[in-house]
């Protein structure tokens, strides 16, 4: 349905009056000419105007004409055609829109609007004329006053590294809301800083932070893509002192991660590449470079539950803002159907709304993009279970935006368009949280029973939506081949001692942290056993470990030996472990016992009896049934409880696991759950556990 919109001045609208006739009320509009557009209204928002006007029959497409004028509207410059609407523009193509852009915010101007049928242009629409939305914030308001370097030179230079850091310094002590945390640090030294934004102040800890449900967006990955980093940047100042009560509601309920720059090396020299010329955008499963660790350890500690990745697309043909969900056959079903919610059911339905032009990333002639690497940002977030897309902003306007070549309106159009869609993107997290959470639940779960086949390159079919667009030509379909496809997944991987801890060339001036570190930093689970270290795959993040340590791996960082299920089928009695046990659909009629030092890892397995475990390594339990009370003790390595039932009391205590913290997530317990002297204190990912009796202590909350 189309949202009515206040309709603005029109400056030509005629008054006819005739001697032989009554007088013609003074309210009333002249006839219409044939093939007129009419009804044109023009809306202000951030940036840009959105344009509205009733469809003329037959219309090949409308024109968009812009003039300056002063407040007499009297024009002071000349009209230029601004716009072009075509009707693959948006998915309700009975309601154009436009949303003009480029312009300076706060400037007067008139619009009008004509229809061509074929190339026969045919008669302007009455002008509307409005003064458009200045910077947001008042210039005699402290923080609200602050400007970006882009602002302040009305987009003719782009924010410096020093200009960041003083204006995010300056919103962090002016506001209650805001939190600046160093991330870490460029190949060169420049800090990688993160807004962290809540209300009435930010949660004090990442753990405090993951409670929240946070969303994460990442500015300016590549250099010379800064148009997503500026938007960044102006929406961190509204977060941080708007009064509006939409802004405060929606911090109340979350907390807001913006990185402006991660890559401040690329853009202080304005190029793709960091210093070491690596394409960061394929690095951040492989986290070979000091950049895409720190975020790929943010996204560890702080948990966001949805995420956009911001770049600029060099495709003049493109719609105004193509985004792409995580498309690697990996990444769980959930969080891609969320993901496509959210672009498809919701960017594409308000970009219609605004005048957006919103559609698959590689539409219109995009060629061979948008692919399943894992390294990119959005497919290793939806191998992470975040609900996420890419951003690309259309580097240059045009055949549709034929005014572009003034660089600052080309400029503003983009940054203006990527501040609406990182608006969006808080709306839809604050309108379909619970959606966003049961998907990462689900997703989460369904990696943990490590189910189904492995995929190492391959992507998720994006169809045109709705056919036959927004988009003309979605992006190729990159099906998996067969060499590619492992339909016997493993039950882990395990590394020798020079495979984990050995030194790696593949960093910055030839020095690389080693698989441990990487592996510690994507925050998977590993169990130390006395021939070796096993990477278990029944863990939330089970479609993205395949990847980096199977020897089919395409961008692999080491070639673990896979290791299958020792336990399957039936088994009468008690059972012992020692060394490294996985039960795969395995039941076991008796107690289960694992000895110190050994480790013990399931999926789809009941265990008939009380599972007691004393010093051991490491227990992974995920979609299984214990039919008798659980005792955990003094564990060193790693704990993980994943959907499992558990019919009697739950103990785990004193267990030790370094910086490895204990998981009980998504769990039925059929008795009390007691956690004392644990260190790290147990957590459960945002996923409730039910609990048939009190909980008590560490456990309390859980």
């Amino acid at each position: 349905m189309r949202r009515q919109r206040p309709t603005l001045i029109a400056v030509s609208t005629l008054i006819a009056v005739t001697l032989t006739t009554a007088p013609t009320p003074v309210n009333a509009q002249p006839a219409a000419l044939p093939d007129q557009v009419t009804a044109l209204t023009a809306h202000q928002a951030d940036g840009y105007t959105t344009l509205a006007w009733q469809p003329v029959d037959g219309a090949t497409d409308y024109q968009i004409e812009r003039t300056p004028v002063d407040a007499d509207n009297t024009p002071t410059g000349a009209p230029t055609i601004v716009g072009i609407w075509r009707p693959n523009r948006q998915i309700n193509q009975q309601a154009p829109t436009f949303a003009d852009a480029g312009y300076h915010p706060g400037d007067t101007f008139q619009w009008r609007v004509r229809a061509r049928i074929g190339t026969t242009e045919q008669p302007y629409s009455d002008p509307v004329t409005a003064t458009t939305t200045a910077p947001w914030g008042n210039p005699d308001t402290p923080g609200q006053q602050l400007r970006t370097q882009w602002e302040t030179t009305h987009a003719a230079q782009y924010t410096s590294d020093t200009d960041e850091y003083a204006y995010t310094a300056a919103i962090d002590a002016l506001s209650d809301r805001v939190r600046v945390v160093e991330l870490g640090r460029t190949v060169q030294n420049r800090p990688i800083n993160m807004l962290v934004i809540g209300h009435p102040t930010p949660p004090a800890t990442p753990a405090a932070v993951a409670a929240t449900a946070p969303v994460a967006i990442n500015c300016n990955v590549h250099g010379n893509e800064p148009g997503d980093r500026e938007a960044c940047l102006i929406m961190a100042r509204q977060l941080a002192f708007s009064t509006d009560p939409r802004i405060t509601d929606l911090l109340r309920h979350t907390t807001v991660l913006i990185v402006p720059t991660i890559n401040g090396d690329g853009r202080a020299n304005n190029t793709r590449g960091n210093s070491t010329g690596q394409d960061l955008n394929r690095d951040y499963s492989l986290i070979r470079q000091p950049e895409t660790t720190a975020y790929i350890r943010m996204v560890r500690d702080y948990r966001p539950v949805a995420g956009y990745d911001g770049h600029e697309f060099g495709n003049s043909r493109a719609g105004d803002l193509p985004m792409l969900p995580p498309r690697h056959q990996n990444v769980a079903q959930p969080i891609f159907d969320q993901s496509q919610d959210m672009i498809e059911g919701h960017m594409y339905a308000k970009g219609a709304e605004a005048g957006w032009w919103a559609c698959p990333y590689g539409c219109e002639g995009g060629g061979n993009v948008g692919l399943s690497e894992e390294t990119i940002l959005r497919n290793t977030l939806g191998l992470k279970n975040v609900t996420n897309s890419l951003l690309e902003l259309r580097s240059s306007g045009g055949q549709t935006r034929p005014d572009e070549g003034n660089t600052a309106n080309n400029r503003r159009r983009k940054t203006y368009s990527a501040l609406w869609t990182f608006h969006q993107f808080l709306d839809y997290h604050r309108a379909n949280l619970d959606d966003i959470l049961k998907a990462r639940a689900e997703a989460i779960e369904f990696q943990a029973a490590n189910t189904g086949r492995l995929v190492f390159r391959g992507s998720r079919p994006i169809p045109a939506h709705p056919a036959p667009h927004p988009g003309d030509s979605p992006p190729p379909l990159d099906a998996p081949p067969t060499d590619l496809i492992l339909d016997n997944a493993p039950c882990a991987y395990k590394l020798t001692d020079a495979q984990y801890h050995g030194a790696r060339t593949d960093g910055p001036g030839g020095v690389g942290t080693t698989v441990a570190q990487r592996i510690a930093a994507h925050g998977w689970k590993v169990i130390k056993t006395g021939d070796g270290y096993y990477v278990p795959l029944n863990q939330p993040e089970r479609g993205l470990i395949p990847l980096l340590l199977d020897p089919s791996g395409v961008e692999k960082l080491t070639n673990g030996e896979r290791v299958y299920p020792t336990l399957t089928g039936r088994r009468n009695g008690p059972l012992v472990v020692t060394g490294f046990t996985c039960a795969a659909d395995a039941t076991v009629n008796g107690p289960v016992t694992v000895r110190a030092g050994a480790a013990l890892v399931t999926t789809a397995t009941t265990i008939s009896g009380p599972l007691t475990a004393t010093g051991a390594a490491g227990l992974l339990l995920a979609d299984s049934t214990i039919n008798g009370p659980v005792r955990i003790t003094a564990t060193t390595d790693a704990i993980s409880i994943i959907d499992v039932t558990i019919a009697g009391p739950t103990d785990l205590s004193a267990n030790t696991t370094g910086t490895d913290t204990p998981l009980l997530a998504g769990t039925t317990i059929r008795g009390p759950l007691s956690c004392t002297g644990n260190n790290p204190t147990p957590t459960n990912l945002g996923i409730a556990n039910t609990v048939h009796g009190p909980r008590t202590t560490q456990c309390a909350a859980l």
